[in-house]
């Protein structure tokens, strides 16, 4: 494979909306995620009222990368090679001693295999009692979740086991079904469509021209999400303007993923829409338009008539590993874009308030921070320490999500601006077996990562 990944060499650029084209302002979006859900728990399922006050504090509870054992109640952390890294019960975090002596010499129970199997798989766990927390949509939901169990267990007096992913899957579907948006129920849409501009950010003019740029190379733009059409309108509109589906030759919603890569042999089909209801079931995509569900296969039947290659290159940008780069790359082969939004860090967030990214020179490199910065519990998304007992140090390793982003993407940004005044033929440093686990983050990373409490060291260098 070659080391460098380019724009110009792909036939096809697809997007995701939610937290790809579609950035939020995630300190006012995330509350109101959470009390989405809390306010369904609480008025519809009975829980305890605490859980609708929230503390500043409670917060730095959400880390990207954590698996919640659906049985006990315990959140967990995995190092690359599948093994554990850190716990909590709730929101308790368990101690190195108890981290030992759960996990220590065992493992965790939902892996089906050995101790690697977090790092082969697109799941850590393949049993189905357990749920995996990778985006921004799903954070809330992880702090809410650890707050239930820390309420059932001092209710019951050391509750072991639980039932409460139900309750959470029926707010989900409360919050978020089809219709959801059209009968304006739940808490969420309600609240977005009162006040779109508190949640989310509009694209700045250079985003919008590299679009258009991408159209007028030849390249056939395609837009797949899982938010439904009427949703997707509100969005779009609001982030690129009026015309955004024009940008785009295929707009494609409700596209229910990761099964719209992944189910085969027994794909789902696409239909059409009137009125942002879905219509005629089509057995085969044979134009460009918007549609909704559907499937990766029959697109790119679609996308080989359009591009007139027997196998035309696509690159997919987007958000979520589970759903959009891992079935992007493993099930359809394409090359795929993660939008990481740690790589901005704080020096990034106060350079872009202070001067539009469209007055900065077109190649100036913005400062991220150390890719350490994290979570005061559960530590950094891309590295943590290692402490066992009887060992005067710590060391360092890399995360299973780490590992994730350099087996699965073919490069990881901080945000499509972050790449928008970039020249299509800009040549990008790939993820790959040959470089280091680093080698496809944008900007272009040098850091020393180190705890305060430790000696050790991992060196990120890119030349």
């Amino acid at each position: 494979m070659a080391q460098h990944f380019s724009l110009a060499a792909c036939d096809v650029v697809g997007f995701d909306l939610d937290h790809t084209l579609c950035r939020y302002n995630l300190p006012e979006s995330a509350p109101l995620i959470y009390n989405s859900f809390a306010q369904f728990l609480v008025k519809e399922k009975g829980y305890d009222k605490e859980l609708l006050t929230l503390t500043a504090e409670d917060w730095d509870f959400c880390c990207k990368g954590l698996a919640l054992d659906l049985e006990d109640g315990t959140f967990i952390k995995f190092a690359a090679d599948g093994t554990v890294l850190r716990a909590s019960h709730g929101t308790r975090m368990m101690t190195p001693e108890a981290l030992a002596e759960a996990y220590g010499k065992k493992d965790w129970r939902h892996c089906v295999t050995d101790k690697h199997c977090a790092s082969n798989i697109d799941v850590p766990c393949c049993s189905g009692k357990c749920y995996f927390y990778d985006n921004y949509f799903d954070l809330p939901g992880a702090l809410l979740c650890a707050r239930v169990v820390d309420t059932l267990t001092k209710q019951n007096r050391g509750q072991k086991t639980f039932d409460f992913w139900k309750d959470v899957v029926a707010g989900i579907q409360h919050n978020f079904k089809m219709s959801a948006f059209k009968e304006n129920c739940g808490f969420f849409f309600p609240e977005i469509k009162r006040n779109l501009g508190k949640y989310v950010h509009r694209c700045p003019e250079s985003v919008r021209k590299w679009l258009r740029q991408l159209k007028d190379a030849g390249k056939v733009t395609v837009l797949i999400t899982s938010s439904h059409s009427d949703y997707c309108k509100l969005l779009g509109t609001y982030i690129l303007g009026k015309d955004f589906a024009d940008l785009f030759d295929i707009v494609i919603t409700n596209a229910l993923k990761p099964g719209f890569f992944s189910h085969f042999p027994s794909q789902r089909p696409f239909y059409t829409l009137e009125n942002d209801e879905e219509q005629e079931e089509l057995p085969s995509l044979e134009k460009p338009g918007w549609y909704s569900q559907g499937n990766a296969a029959h697109l790119y039947e679609l996308l080989k008539k359009m591009t007139s290659k027997p196998e035309p290159k696509v690159v997919y940008f987007g958000d979520s590993m589970h759903s959009d780069i891992f079935p992007a790359h493993h099930y359809s082969n394409w090359e795929t874009v993660l939008i990481l939004e740690e790589l901005r860090g704080q020096e990034m967030e106060k350079a872009e308030e202070a001067e539009p990214l469209e007055k900065r020179g077109k190649y100036e490199v913005p400062q991220v921070k150390p890719l350490n910065s994290s979570s005061n519990k559960w530590g950094s998304y891309f590295i943590d320490s290692v402490s066992r007992p009887g060992n005067a140090k710590d060391s360092l390793v890399y995360t299973w999500s780490s590992r994730r982003i350099s087996s699965y993407s073919t490069i990881a940004i901080p945000s499509i601006e972050a790449i928008a005044e970039l020249p299509l033929d800009y040549k990008f440093t790939r993820f790959s077996t040959n470089n280091s686990k680093t080698a496809g983050y944008y900007p272009l990373v040098h850091y020393t990562l180190g705890s305060p409490d430790t000696d050790s060291k991992i060196i990120l260098t890119e030349k």
